[in-house]
């Protein structure tokens, strides 16, 4: 039978994923940028922890927060 901690970390690859892949296709940047900003941002940190559960949520959702919480007060940064 399948380690339930690898189920767990499977998911929240895939999750990252999508975000990241939700990332670049918005914002109109190739998949290393996107990686770039998701992966120095407050919601990769509360992923990676499980912080509140927000790994469950809808990844366009999180993206879209992302995107208005974090990435757009730093208009400089997007492009």
């Amino acid at each position: 039978m399948t380690n339930p901690k690898d189920i767990i970390e499977i998911y929240r690859q895939n999750l990252e994923s999508d975000i990241i892949e939700y990332l670049a296709s918005s914002l109109k940047i190739d998949l290393r940028d996107a990686m770039e900003k998701y992966y120095s941002s407050k919601l990769a940190r509360q992923i990676e922890s499980g912080e509140n559960g927000i790994d469950n949520l809808d990844y366009k959702n999180l993206a879209e927060d992302l995107i208005e919480t974090e990435l757009m007060t730093k208009p400089s940064e997007l492009h």
